[in-house]
């Protein structure tokens, strides 16, 4: 039987490329020859992509469903929602930037045929500015080295998912957490293929270096407990160097004499030992931070709204013998006349069409 194919493509403020990305994502995904649906999570736009998303559902509702987040969530709590309302056997992620062709899915679809149940992906001459590529092997050495997770290129969010990986995925209630680090961690055959790489067609990156920065803690802490050691070793290591320097000073007091001199040398190792001491507590916040917000339950993300065709829906039941999703409107007890405020705030922006 051949596997359905799922492709969950998180958006957040993507009105000027979404168009052309219809216009490659839906011939490539016809070329297949095999069902798939297409997931939109809109994640708290403030510009008219709720609206173009479902103009677009209106226009391919047997293949296209939209999810409409209440706020902004993250790019990978996004994911997390496209992935909760699924059905494919293969789960495709992909940016809605275009930066990663939606022509090389029939690649990690042909990977997975062949057994893998996680394709990882790889860019292939990396459009990026150099910095960022930088920036990107240094984390990619560190975080490989704490977490043992195996991943050559953590930026690219083109991949590959099992079914089983999802559903396992899907069974995880942690808050804060990096999407392909915890799918590897669930995958008994993983795989990484080359990929190919352009520039951003449209808009700009939603990655600021603080972004980028608060993403690598979610990875660091959300899958090793290697810093907590690192603090702990370095500060057994400089306990022991600083009892030597005391027992040095003892000597010195003892057969030289008081001095003034070496006052400032004290001053540099008393500040350096205190910086460590407040980078250490910063690390340890972040943990404590972390549960925090952990212990708190509350829910990673809310749906308002949920577009999808019922005959559709109807179809991928009977396929896969399951027995047909509710809307997540009555499932999670939300109020059918919902007032869908992102969508209908980008509609009645200036300029925008009435559908």
């Amino acid at each position: 039987m051949t596997a359905t194919v799922s492709v969950v493509i998180p958006v957040y403020n993507e009105e000027d490329g979404l168009g052309q990305l219809f216009e490659r994502l839906y011939p490539a995904l016809d070329g297949l020859g095999r069902p798939y649906e297409v997931v939109f999570v809109d994640d708290g736009s403030r510009d008219r992509s709720a609206a173009i998303l479902r103009e677009q559902f209106e226009r391919r509702a047997d293949t296209t469903r939209v999810i409409l987040l209440t706020r902004n969530a993250g790019q990978h709590m996004a994911i997390l929602a496209g992935f909760g309302h699924s059905r494919g056997d293969y789960i495709i992620t992909l940016d809605a930037d275009l930066q990663n062709p939606p022509e090389e899915i029939g690649k990690l679809i042909a990977a997975m045929d062949q057994g893998a149940d996680y394709v990882g992906t790889v860019r292939a001459r990396r459009h990026d500015v150099y910095w960022r590529k930088v920036a990107s092997r240094m984390m990619n050495r560190f975080r490989e080295r704490t977490t043992q997770i195996r991943i050559t290129d953590q930026g690219c969010m083109l991949r590959g998912y099992h079914r089983s990986i999802v559903d396992a995925i899907n069974r995880c209630v942690e808050v804060s957490t990096f999407v392909p680090a915890l799918g590897y961690t669930f995958a008994r055959h993983p795989v990484e293929i080359e990929v190919a790489h352009a520039q951003r067609t449209a808009g700009q990156s939603k990655y600021s270096v603080y972004r980028l920065i608060r993403l690598n803690f979610d990875l660091m802490t959300g899958f090793s407990v290697v810093p907590l050691q690192f603090f702990t070793m370095a500060g057994m290591a400089l306990a022991l160097l600083s009892l030597f320097f005391v027992v040095v000073l003892a000597v010195r007091r003892i057969f030289i004499g008081p001095e003034v001199q070496g006052v400032f040398t004290l001053f540099g190792i008393a500040f350096f030992l205190i910086g460590v001491l407040l980078i250490g507590l910063g690390v340890v916040g972040e943990y404590v931070g972390r549960i925090y917000e952990q212990v708190r339950q509350r829910p990673r993300y809310t749906v308002s709204a949920l577009l999808e065709e019922e005959e559709a829906s109807l179809r991928w039941a009977r396929r896969s013998g399951a027995p047909r999703e509710e809307p997540i409107g009555r499932a999670e007890g939300l109020h059918s006349e919902i007032d869908h405020t992102e969508m209908l705030r980008a509609e009645r922006a200036p300029g925008s069409v009435e559908p």
